[in-house]
Formats: C-alpha cells, sequence, structure tokens
C-alpha cells in the first residue's frame, strides 16, 4: 500500500513540518485554557476572581500571540523549499501542510457495518484498518508525485466512505480535527465534508511545495514550475467552488480567492523567467516583449496584494508574504521600464524594411502615447530614443528603490539573501545603463515615461485536479454493490426462502445485474408460494453470496438445482413499496445544517452507483439531484439483459 514519507527522517523540511505540529499543539493547549477562563469569567461574580481570571486571559492572549509569530516565521520559511541551484531565482511563495490528528474509525465503522449493513463487524477489520493505514501515510506525503497521488489516493477512497457509512441526515460520531494552515488554530467537525476539503487544500499546498522546489534557471525546470503552480491554483479554485461554510479561516472563500490569484501570480513571474531564457536578449522586439511580460506580473501581483490587504483577509495572511507580494509588483514594474530603456537604447534604428512592423509594435506598447515627435520619427531618432529611454530608466530606478524600501521593513525578509541579491543586482543594472546614457551636456528636464501596456505569450490556466487518474478499489467492496448496499438506502433483514422447482419453473422473472432483481412473480406460482416479492433482490443462492454475481451465473445457479429444490436468500428495499415520499424526505434531510457542506456533492453520490467493484468517482460538476424514485439507484435498464422467465 502507499506509504507517507518518513516524518521522522530529519529532512528540513520535515524539521519545518514538526515546529508546526509542535505549535498547533501549544496553540490548541492555549485555546482550551481561555476558553476555561472565559467561561469563568462570566460565571463568576466574585470581584477577586475575575481579577485574576482577567490577568489569566490577558496572558493567554498574549502567549497565543506569540505562537502565532512563531508559526507565521514559519508560514515564510520559503527558503527551505527552493533549490539548492547555483543560479539565482527569485523565492516562490509555497503553502504549508494542514496538519490533522489521528482518527480511530475501527470501532464506529465495525458498529454501522452491524447495525445498518446486518453483518459481521469484527469481519472487516483488515479492511477498515487498511482504511487507517492510508489516512495515516497521507499525512505526511512526500514533495513529487507519490505524494500527490497518496492524497488523490485517500481522497477518491473518502467517496466510497462517504457512500458507505454516512446516510444524508445522520453523521457517524467521529470528529475530523485539521489545524488552520495559517494561523495554526484548530477546528473540528463530524462533517466528511471538512475532511475531503483539507485533503484537498493540502493536495494544493503539496503542488506549491513541488513548484517553489524545481530548478527555474533550466527550460524544463521552468516549465514544471508553471505546471506545479497551475495545479496548485486549480485545487483551490475547486475547492472554493464545491465547498461552502468552511469552519477554518484557511478554507474561506476570501482566501481561497487569494491563494488562487497567488498563484496565478507566481506563474506568471515563470512565463516571465522562461521568456527570458527563451528569447533572442539583443532583438528591439524582443526586448519589447519581455517589458510587456514584465508589467503583466506587476499587473497580477498588484491584484494579489489588493486581495490580501482587505479587511477579512490582512488579519491573517504572514506579512512577509504581503510584502513579499508587494516587493514583487515593484520589482517587475521596474523590470518592464528597464526592458522598455534597453529597447530604445541598445537597438540599432529599424531599415525601412523593419519599419512597419516595429512601428505597428511600439504603437500597442505604451499605455499612453509618449510626448515628443511621431512614433515613426521616434523609432528613427537615435537621439529621440535616447531620451525615452532616460525617462524609462528613471522611472525603473525609482521603481526599483521602492522595492527595495519596502523588503526592508520586513524583519523576516531581511533575512533572505536572495530576495535582497537580486533587486540589488537589478538596481545596480538600471543606475549602470543611466550613467552609461547620461550626457553632461543634457540640458533637457527628463520627461515622465507613460507605462508599459502588460501583455503575455502565455496565460496561466487554472487547471483542476484530475482525480480519475488515480485508479482506486472501493475497500468496503464485500459489503455488495453500491447501488443497493449503500448508507442511504435501508432494506428489512435478509429472508431465506425455500424454492421447489415447479412444472412451469420457479414462477419469477429476474432482471439485472450484481445483484440480481426478481422483477415479477407469478400469482400462484412456487415463489409466490414460497414468500418471494417483486423487487426483492437475491443476495445467495444455497449459501453463495450473489451481491456481485452477474445474471448469468445466478441463472445458472438456479438450474443446477434437483428435486430437492433450492436455498434463496433476497433482501427488500425500505421504501420501495412508496417511493416518492422518501426521496423527498432524504432530499429535505440532505440539505440541513450549517456545517462545511459542499452541497454540490450529495448530488453526486448517485454517480457511485455503478456496478463494477473499481468504480471512479466523478465529482461532475453541480449535477441535480435526481427526481426519480429511490428505485432510479437500480440498474433496471442499463443492462442489456431483459427480463427473462425462470
Amino acid at each position: 500500500s502507499q506509504q507517507g514519507c518518513d516524518p521522522f527522517a530529519q529532512t528540513q523540511r520535515s524539521k519545518l513540518q514538526h515546529r508546526r505540529a509542535r505549535i498547533n499543539q501549544q496553540i490548541n493547549k492555549e485555546m482550551r485554557m481561555r476558553a476555561g477562563a472565559e467561561n469563568l469569567f462570566r460565571a463568576t461574580s466574585n470581584h477577586k476572581v475575575k481579577e485574576t481570571v482577567a490577568l489569566e486571559l490577558s496572558y493567554v492572549n498574549s502567549n497565543l500571540q506569540l505562537l502565532k509569530e512563531e508559526l507565521e516565521e514559519l508560514n515564510s520559511s520559503m527558503e527551505v523549499y527552493q533549490n539548492d541551484s547555483e543560479s539565482i531565482s527569485v523565492p516562490m511563495i509555497p503553502l504549508g501542510l494542514k496538519e490533522t490528528k489521528e482518527l480511530d474509525l475501527l470501532v464506529p465503522l465495525k458498529d454501522f457495518i452491524t447495525e445498518h449493513y446486518g453483518e459481521e463487524g469484527v469481519l472487516f477489520e483488515k479492511e477498515i484498518k487498511e482504511f487507517m493505514e492510508l489516512r495515516q501515510a497521507m499525512r505526511t506525503p512526500s514533495r513529487n508525485e507519490a505524494g500527490l497521488e497518496l492524497l488523490m489516493e485517500y481522497y477518491n477512497q473518502l467517496y466510497f466512505l462517504d457512500s458507505r457509512f454516512f446516510p444524508p441526515a445522520k453523521t457517524l460520531g467521529v470528529f475530523f480535527h485539521w489545524y488552520d494552515s495559517l494561523t495554526g488554530v484548530p477546528s473540528h467537525q463530524r462533517a466528511l465534508a471538512f475532511e475531503k476539503g483539507s485533503v484537498l487544500f493540502n493536495l494544493g499546498a503539496l503542488h506549491t511545495q513541488i513548484g517553489a522546489r524545481q530548478d527555474r534557471a533550466s527550460l524544463p525546470g521552468l516549465n514544471q514550475a508553471i505546471d506545479a503552480f497551475q495545479k496548485a491554483a486549480g485545487a483551490f479554485n475547486y475547492l472554493k467552488e464545491n465547498f461552502s461554510n468552511a469552519p477554518s479561516l484557511d478554507m474561506s472563500a476570501a482566501s481561497l480567492t487569494m491563494l488562487v490569484r497567488l498563484m496565478v501570480a507566481q506563474v506568471q513571474e515563470c512565463v516571465f523567467e522562461k521568456m527570458t531564457l527563451l528569447r533572442a536578449q539583443n532583438d528591439f522586439l524582443a526586448r519589447l516583449q519581455l517589458a510587456q511580460e514584465a508589467a503583466q506580473v506587476e499587473d497580477v501581483y498588484s491584484l494579489v496584494h489588493q486581495t490580501m490587504s482587505q479587511p477579512h483577509v490582512k488579519d491573517y495572511v504572514p506579512f512577509s508574504w504581503t510584502t513579499m507580494v508587494h516587493v514583487k509588483s515593484e520589482h517587475f514594474k521596474a523590470l518592464s521600464h528597464y526592458f522598455a530603456a534597453i529597447a530604445l537604447c541598445d537597438c540599432p534604428a529599424p531599415s525601412d524594411a523593419e519599419l512597419l512592423e516595429k512601428e505597428k509594435a511600439f504603437l500597442q506598447f505604451h499605455v499612453t502615447m509618449p510626448e515628443g515627435p511621431s512614433l515613426r520619427v521616434l523609432l528613427q531618432d537615435p537621439e529621440e530614443r535616447r531620451k525615452l529611454g532616460k525617462a524609462h530608466l528613471k522611472k525603473a530606478i525609482m521603481k526599483h528603490e521602492e522595492a527595495m524600501r519596502i523588503h526592508g521593513l520586513c524583519k523576516i525578509l531581511r533575512k533572505m539573501d536572495i530576495l535582497q541579491e537580486v533587486l540589488s543586482f537589478a538596481h545596480k543594472r538600471s543606475l549602470s545603463k543611466y550613467s552609461e546614457i547620461d550626457h553632461e551636456e543634457d540640458f533637457f528636464e527628463t520627461g515622465e515615461a507613460p507605462d508599459i501596456h502588460p501583455k503575455t505569450q502565455q496565460k496561466p490556466e487554472i487547471k483542476s485536479p484530475n482525480f480519475s487518474q488515480v485508479k482506486v478499489t472501493d475497500l468496503f467492496h464485500r459489503l455488495g454493490p453500491l447501488s443497493v448496499f449503500s448508507a442511504k438506502n435501508k432494506w428489512y433483514p435478509a429472508r431465506r426462502v425455500h424454492l421447489m422447482r415447479g412444472e412451469n419453473g420457479f414462477g419469477f422473472t429476474l432482471r439485472g445485474d450484481s445483484p440480481v432483481l426478481i422483477a415479477g412473480v407469478i400469482p400462484g406460482g412456487c415463489a409466490a408460494e414460497a414468500g418471494l416479492k417483486e423487487g426483492d433482490y437475491i443476495i445467495s443462492v444455497n449459501g453463495k453470496d450473489c451481491k456481485w454475481s452477474k445474471h448469468a451465473e445466478v441463472v445458472q445457479l438456479l438450474k443446477s438445482t434437483g428435486k430437492e429444490g433450492v436455498d434463496i436468500g433476497v433482501i427488500t428495499l425500505q421504501g420501495s413499496e412508496c417511493p416518492k415520499a422518501v426521496d423527498r424526505k432524504a432530499a429535505v434531510m440532505s440539505s440541513g445544517s450549517g456545517m462545511l457542506k459542499s452541497n454540490k456533492e450529495n448530488s453526486r453520490k448517485s454517480l457511485m452507483n455503478s456496478k463494477s467493484a473499481s468504480t471512479l468517482l466523478v465529482w461532475g460538476k453541480k449535477s441535480k439531484r435526481s427526481k426519480k424514485s429511490t428505485y432510479s439507484g437500480v440498474p433496471f435498464t442499463a443492462v442489456g439483459d431483459n427480463e427473462a422467465m425462470y
């Protein structure tokens, strides 16, 4: 079975994750103390006690503040997730994984199997333990394809768990505990949707870590980083669209919107780096393109910075992230002006043949037209080009200085030498270019250069998770086909019926596969005498389990009976007598409480009712709940095998 990576293999990253787990536990403890103190404070009327409790509360609150700051510093440990290559790449922001507590499902699942399925729970211990081992492994996924597959496998397995053990209006009574990835605050819920959502969040977080560790000095590394950040954006976006009422801040709609935008910005930054690798640097059009790519990166980081500064978000996003994003938006604005200047000052004036093409590109380059002569004149006059280039450099230098100033305001970022080096290198490069083109006899006032129009050669994609790439087999396959043996169906206790074959056979018609259905009972025939009813499912023949048997197999077993007759085990679904009312009631019940629900998801359980064992989950888009009777889950018409008399 799948393995998580060994959390005790003391890599830098697992040390981080350990510290994160320890801080989470301390935060948990302090929050329990705070709740206790607050209750006492409300309950007591004794002035002395109130004073003591108020003192304790302020102590607990300041402790919590310190722990949260420590966690923030961990959330900003970007360098641990970066690669070890020599070349300088600007650090990216990875997310830490959400921590969870261990979960013991042995007793609750065994009890449910006994009560609901009428089977001996004890016989399913192996499957339950296997499920729990999978959950344990997915807490520490490795930072590679295998780790992603492990999270996907567990996520897909949760669908079967949901269909088998979570009836619409009832929970198992177990709590799922998860810690907020940004604040460390614990939350717990009985809703399985909270478990699913948290695993999905970790899928996104793991993609960010994989993206951050790529060596972006090479084209393959850049393409992998782009892919990872696009998939991270997809996971967070999917979570935002399919789950609501999250109990923890990191999974709130505002937070997920911010994370999607952050990932898109990181993709856009990689695209810029890719263009600098691919383009011939000395070509006029290539430099205009780079300037526009840089403006595009500035544009998306500005949006992320606005999003992070919103009231519901700014309190819990690490200050270092907000600063980093702000620094990057200024830095890329500076770069856009720098490349504009280089295009103007370092490239020869166009020949007549090139003029039209370059003029056309330059026409769409600035947000507003630069002052001075027409573009055609400007492009052909080196002095005019130098003048405009100088204005662009002046703006670039101002923006470099602004980026360095903002960077200096954040204690955590100041420790990051890599970022410092990148900013300072870019600043020096612009300064030296400025002094190179600055003439002492320049008497003109350097004008204000217009901004560069953002434009990209490769728009970031938000790539939704592809759950079907990891095939899983329902661990609880032995309970029988999901179309019948699910948490939402109820049936009367199994009946054993002894049947003798009459002159006209057994006197019933059969239909369908796994499980085979008694579609009709002939009045006065052997089956009717023995008490078989239309709508019964055959679950065993002469003691042989037939829940998964195909039509032909059951027929064969029946036909091979001799004079002594045959023992048939059957069940009758409850509610099949009056399907409409039951379905309405189930629909009402499932739309209940305000827990984290994945509303769009209850309706999708019906997709699981497929006949094969290793059915894969499809989380189709917002399908509507079926209006048909509860009978609709039964594979009637889906089977090519038409009814036949026996």
